[in-house]
């Protein structure tokens, strides 16, 4: 597998409702909204992260899901949540035994997001 190699990942979240979806990250998080199909399909971009939705019905589907999404600047950016008042009450930003400082967040639908800057190499 040498010849191979790993570029990216797309997180994939369970979506109640596609545009409140996509209007929680765009309003809360400065994303821009790419597509917004009501009831199948959604999709942000933070720079040049993209985050996709699903449609789902179940709320406990959504609040079983999360993704990691690295960062630069997560101290501005726990500022920022916080006064958004997202960030998840269990995980306020911390550094980590693995190198990482971090923070988690809670969608409107209930996915953690968690944010983490690397901060060991």
């Amino acid at each position: 597998m040498s010849d191979i190699r790993f570029v990216a990942a797309t997180p994939v979240l369970a979506s109640l409702d596609i545009r409140q979806s996509v209007d929680f990250y765009v309003q809360r998080l400065g994303a821009t909204a790419v597509h917004v199909e009501q009831g199948v399909y959604g999709i942000v971009a933070l720079g040049g992260v993209h985050i996709h939705f699903w449609a789902c019905s179940d709320r406990r589907i959504a609040e079983a899901t999360g993704c990691r999404i690295a960062v630069e600047g997560v101290d501005a950016l726990f500022a920022h949540c916080t006064r958004q008042g997202i960030v998840h009450p269990n995980a306020p930003l911390h550094d980590t035994t693995w190198g990482t400082r971090e923070f988690a967040a809670l969608d409107g639908d209930g996915n953690l997001i968690t944010f983490h800057e690397r901060t060991a190499t």
